[in-house]
């Protein structure tokens, strides 16, 4: 079964909602703010931003890896942003806005419907993305 770009495996929400819950944590604002914010549960919205802290390292590396890829040019890396889990929403949100400049008109999405079908719906699903990436270059 295919599974749209529009949510993430195992989540009943929109991964624009998800993504605009870890947009708020990466800028500072606490799950329960952020569930008021979205009229969701705390306890959904602590489930997710869990999920994506706990793999913050491994998904900006592979999202890192995918701006490198993806530039058409010498690709420009988001600053630290003084949190692991800030840090992966830059590379996240960086990988996609490479993507749509190398490929203008191909990628209409919302910069986390990319991250979406990027992640092949897993972003926030256990074991992904796996600890070690290969990075080298052939």
């Amino acid at each position: 079964m295919l599974l749209p770009v529009t949510v993430l495996l195992r989540r009943a929400d929109a991964a624009v909602v998800i993504g605009a819950a870890l947009v708020a944590k990466a800028a500072g604002a606490g799950h329960r703010r952020i569930a008021a914010c979205l009229g969701l549960p705390d306890e959904t919205v602590r489930g997710w931003l869990r999920r994506f802290g706990a793999r913050a390292g491994a998904v900006r590396e592979m999202f890192t890896v995918l701006l490198v890829d993806a530039a058409p040019s010498d690709p420009l890396l988001p600053d630290p942003r003084g949190s692991r889990f800030a840090d992966a929403v830059a590379a996240v949100l960086a990988a996609v806005g490479a993507i749509t400049v190398r490929w203008p008109g191909v990628v209409v999405l919302s910069p986390w419907q990319a991250a979406s079908a990027l992640s092949g719906g897993l972003l926030l699903a256990p074991g992904w993305p796996r600890s070690s990436i290969n990075a080298s270059r052939p």
